[in-house]
């Protein structure tokens, strides 16, 4: 059976629709904050409050404003398996690696030490996934509820 939609499927499990990076949301809304407050010269008014008793969180405003910019950039048109995603990425080397579509076709999965690097974020969402995509397929991890 052909699978559908498996480029918005990560080698992980996870899927790219459901990234914020892939999205763009996160970045658009922080570019649109980041012209609202230079056309507001917002950092000038955060120089000053930042001097008053109540306004002492001010002070951080730049690292603020540098952080939106980062967020700017945290965007991923591609799909993993389109070039996107982190380019040091274990997991999907080793998959390349061993010529499989994803870690659902491996042995293991559940006690692959690469799959780790995930859990800070995602927790166990990689692994429910592949546990879907074994049981019903990439078009049923498509059609279902998706974890992230």
């Amino acid at each position: 059976m052909e699978e559908k939609n498996l480029d918005v499927i990560a080698y992980c499990g996870l899927c790219c629709l459901d990234c914020h990076g892939h999205t763009g949301k996160i970045a658009d809304l922080a570019r649109d904050l980041r012209k609202e407050l230079r056309q507001a010269k917002y950092g000038k008014f955060a120089d000053v409050i930042a001097k008053t008793p109540f306004g002492k969180p001010f002070v951080h405003y730049p690292q603020c404003y540098d952080l939106l910019g980062a967020m700017v950039k945290f965007r991923c048109k591609n799909g993993c398996r389109d070039g996107g995603g982190p380019p040091f990425c274990k997991i999907r080397q080793c998959s390349q690696e061993k010529q499989i579509t994803g870690c659902w076709e491996c042995s293991e999965p559940e006690a692959c030490e690469k799959l780790q690097f995930l859990v800070p974020v995602h927790g166990d969402a990689h692994l429910r996934n592949i546990t879907t995509i074994r049981k019903k397929g990439i078009n049923g991890l498509n059609r279902g509820k998706r974890n992230w």
